[in-house]
């Protein structure tokens, strides 16, 4: 199962998110592009990692003994920017990034070592949360979340809220107008199992402050 452990934000930045989705929509509508609903909730992600099914109960127990030996409310991070991926021929999956203070990479590293014992790679689509609107997952994200460790954790980690799909000459446009640096708080942890494009798709068990 291709899962996502991530960093619920408060609501400041879920308003902002949902400002920049709505942009995105204009350049690539519904059903390619997708709004911030049930299946698209906004987020950070701290860790996304194939996990063994039969192991999920273990997974859970381990965020847990993580989360309990951290003061959440110490999480802090800062809006950074705007900056996107090619997902498609002229698309782009576009990303509020974010400055994580440092308990957030503490929080990663102490996650990726309680969760080692439970991980596996070579995460098909079946891994994944699809629907009648995205019934296919891309290269780019089976590709993304088998290499998430290390290639976006430690050193390498690019925390981010994922915004929408918009085409590349919009998405110059955006990035060229970056919204004001602005700081907010998480409002607990969640495990989401992934959809298309990284989203968190199906929540499966939430920490909270």
């Amino acid at each position: 199962m291709a899962v996502d452990v991530l960093l619920n934000p408060d609501e400041s930045m879920i308003a902002l998110a949902k400002q920049v989705n709505a942009r995105m929509l204009t350049s690539v509508p519904a059903p390619t592009g997708f709004a911030l609903d049930e299946h698209h909730q906004p987020h950070i992600t701290a860790l996304q990692r194939y996990v063994r099914t039969a192991a999920l109960d273990q997974v859970y127990a381990a965020i847990d003994d993580v989360v309990a030996s951290l003061d959440l409310s110490t999480l802090k991070l800062t809006t950074h920017r705007i900056a996107h991926m090619e997902v498609q021929p002229s698309i782009g999956l576009a990303a509020i990034v974010v400055t994580p203070g440092p308990e957030v990479i503490d929080f990663q590293a102490r996650l990726i070592d309680a969760l080692r014992p439970y991980t596996g790679s070579g995460g098909t689509a079946d891994a994944y949360v699809r629907t009648d609107a995205e019934p296919d997952i891309n290269a780019a994200t089976l590709t993304y979340i088998e290499n998430y460790v290390p290639d976006h954790s430690g050193e390498n980690y690019l925390p981010h809220v994922t915004v929408g799909l918009a085409t590349l000459s919009d998405l110059k446009t955006v990035e060229a107008e970056p919204p004001a640096p602005q700081a907010f708080s998480v409002s607990g942890v969640s495990i989401y199992q992934l959809g298309n494009n990284g989203t968190a798709a199906k929540p499966l068990r939430s920490w909270g402050m």
